[in-house]
C-alpha cells in the first residue's frame, strides 16, 4: 500500500532536481551519492552490505518490504566488535509495503529502518531517477524528514562531504582480529552450520567484508581469521613462509580506494613476496593499483544480481556493486579471466598466485552461478 498519510521526505540531487515523497524509515537528514540496484530480491542483503556506506540506494524493483526482514539475513558480520550499522544510508523505493509475508519475517522493514538509523522514502517515480542516473552518472543527493525546502536542502548538500574524499573503511572494518566460526546456510536446519576445523588458514583483510563470502570461504575448508583493514604485510609475510597461513584474502567495501594509501603499499609487498591473494570488488581494485595501474570512475557502476558476465566461453549471471572498475591495460601483468557482458569492461584477472574478481561469487542475493572460484583459489592453496 502506498503510506500517503506519513510523514513527507523530500531529495534533492545535485543537478537540482527535487522529490517529494513519503518517510517509512529513520527521520534526520544525510547526504549521500546515490546508486540504482536492478535486483528483484533481497533488499535486506543489498541494505546491509558494507560497501553501500556512503550511498543511497534506489530500488529498481517496484515492490519493497514484502517479506519484511530478519536477524539472518544482514551481509554485515555479527561477530564484528561495532554497535552501529554497517550498509547503505538510506533507501528509495516506488511502493513500500509495511504488512510482509514470509516464514522467516521477523519485522517489517520500516522498523528495521528505524532500528538501524536508515532513511527510507517511497511513493517516488524510481524508474525517473533510475534513468536520471543512468543519462547524467553517478550523483550526489540529500534526503531529509526535517528540511523542507529546495534552498534549504541545496545549502546543506552543497555543505555536505565527497563520498570520494573519505576513509569510509575506518569505521566499519572489525577493531580486533577474531575467527569466523559460521559457514553456508542449511535450508533443512534453518540456521548457518558451523565452520569445520581445517589445516589451510586464510586472513582476511576487512575492508568491509560481507559476512556470506567468509561463509563461502569456511564452506570449502578454509579456517577463516578476520583483521583489521591497518594491517602490516611483513607479519602476514612472516607467517606465509612459515605456513602458518595459506593466503590472505582481500575483502570487497565502500568508496574510492585510492585513499587507502597505506594500505596499497602493504599489498604491493604482498604481491612482490609471492603471497598466494584472493581479491573481490574493492579488494580487486586494490590489487591494480599496487600493481602500478590505477582505477577509474564508471558512469553509474554495476549494482544488480543480474549481470551477465564471460568466462571462458561460458556465461555467468553475477551480482555486481560496484563504481570503480580496473584499466584495460592491466592486461599488461594479468591475464583477463571473466568480461561484463554488458559493457565489456574487466570482470576478473588471474595473476601470478592471486585470484581477483570484480563481481560477488558470494552471491547475497543472486545467482549461485559464480560459487566455483572459492574452490578453485582453496584447491589452488
Amino acid at each position: 500500500m502506498l503510506i500517503s498519510s506519513a510523514k513527507k521526505a523530500y531529495i534533492y540531487f545535485e543537478n537540482g532536481v527535487f522529490i517529494e515523497g513519503s518517510s517509512f524509515g529513520a527521520e534526520g537528514t544525510k547526504v549521500a551519492e546515490i546508486v540504482f540496484n536492478t535486483s528483484l530480491s533481497g533488499y535486506q542483503e543489498i541494505i546491509s552490505d558494507p560497501s553501500y556506506s556512503g550511498q543511497f540506494v534506489c530500488f529498481c524493483m517496484s515492490e519493497i518490504g514484502i517479506v519484511g526482514t530478519n536477524k539472518d539475513d544482514n551481509e554485515n558480520d555479527k561477530l564484528q566488535n561495532i554497535k552501529k550499522h554497517i550498509g547503505a544510508m538510506g533507501v528509495v523505493v516506488r511502493k513500500y509495503n509495511d504488512c510482509y509475508s514470509n516464514y522467516r519475517g521477523e519485522q517489517s522493514l520500516g522498523e528495521y529502518l528505524k532500528q538501524n538509523n536508515i532513511l527510507g522514502i517511497c511513493d517516488i517515480d524510481t524508474r525517473y531517477i533510475t534513468q536520471m542516473i543512468r543519462d547524467n552518472g553517478s550523483l550526489k543527493a540529500i534526503i531529509s524528514t526535517t528540511l523542507a525546502t529546495k534552498e534549504q536542502l541545496k545549502k546543506a548538500l552543497a555543505d555536505g562531504d565527497d563520498i570520494s574524499n573519505i576513509n569510509l573503511i575506518k569505521d566499519i572494518s572489525t577493531k580486533e582480529p577474531y575467527i569466523h566460526k559460521s559457514s553456508v546456510w542449511n535450508t533443512k536446519t534453518k540456521e548457518y552450520d558451523k565452520a569445520s576445523m581445517s589445516e589451510l588458514k586464510i586472513i582476511v583483510v576487512d575492508f568491509g567484508v560481507k559476512r556470506n563470502i567468509l561463509n563461502e570461504l569456511a564452506n570449502v575448508g578454509f579456517e577463516v581469521e578476520v583483521i583489521p583493514y591497518e594491517f602490516s604485510a611483513d607479519e602476514l609475510i612472516e607467517k606465509y613462509n612459515n605456513k602458518e597461513i595459506s593466503a590472505v584474502f582481500l575483502s570487497n567495501g565502500p568508496g574510492d580506494p585510492r585513499v587507502l594509501k597505506d594500505q596499497i603499499k602493504e599489498i604491493k609487498k604482498l604481491i612482490d613476496a609471492k603471497v598466494k591473494l584472493f581479491a573481490i570488488c574493492l579488494g580487486h581494485q586494490l590489487i591494480s593499483i599496487a600493481s602500478g595501474y590505477d582505477i577509474y570512475k564508471l558512469d553509474y557502476g554495476h549494482h544488480g544480481s543480474n549481470h551477465p558476465v564471460a568466462n571462458n566461453g561460458k556465461v555467468e549471471i553475477t551480482v555486481q556493486n560496484h563504481i570503480y572498475n580496473v584499466p584495460d591495460n592491466i592486461i599488461n601483468v594479468a591475464k583477463t579471466s571473466h568480461i561484463n557482458l554488458f559493457d565489456n569492461t574487466i570482470e576478473g584477472l588471474r595473476y601470478e598466485n592471486i585470484y581477483s574478481v570484480q563481481h560477488h561469487p558470494e552471491a547475497s542475493p543472486g545467482s549461485h552461478d559464480s560459487k566455483y572460484i572459492f574452490r578453485e583459489f582453496f584447491e589452488l592453496c
